[in-house]
């Protein structure tokens, strides 16, 4: 399959930094006060179209083909997530040496780790290790 026609959105693997929880944060911001103005207008409308995540981005299987290589700085790095399902959760997914899938929740972990902790970085590379 020939990826030129995957837009490069697709293939870029983007780190995952403060200023990426900042706007997972903000797009939860927006989808509550969505919802609240949302219920206000339309109560009696039918049920609301929802996300489901992607079958081929699930958690431990390969990342598929079409999203490139991995570069070799960003194996074991915590990454944005690909899925759109994942764009409003607390989330990132850490990709290993054979291109499979872990999800990490980024809210503190033990009310002490945050993402970016170096302890916590080292228990995800120590869990992602093939």
């Amino acid at each position: 399959m020939d990826t030129s026609f995957w837009t490069s959105e697709s293939n870029s693997f983007r780190r995952f930094t403060s200023e990426s929880l900042a706007a997972i944060e903000e797009r939860i911001a927006n989808k509550k006060k969505e919802k609240v103005k949302v219920k206000k207008k339309n109560k009696d409308q039918g049920a609301e179209k929802k996300l489901t995540p992607q079958l081929d981005l699930k958690i431990c299987k390969k990342l598929p083909s079409l999203y490139g290589d991995i570069p070799e700085e960003l194996v074991g790095e915590p990454l944005e997530d690909f899925d759109p399902y994942y764009s409003d959760h607390k989330t990132f997914m850490v990709l290993n040496k054979r291109r499979t899938i872990f999800r990490f929740t980024a809210t503190p972990a033990l009310f002490i780790f945050g993402p970016f902790n170096p302890v916590r970085r080292a228990a995800i590379k120590i869990l992602i290790h093939s």
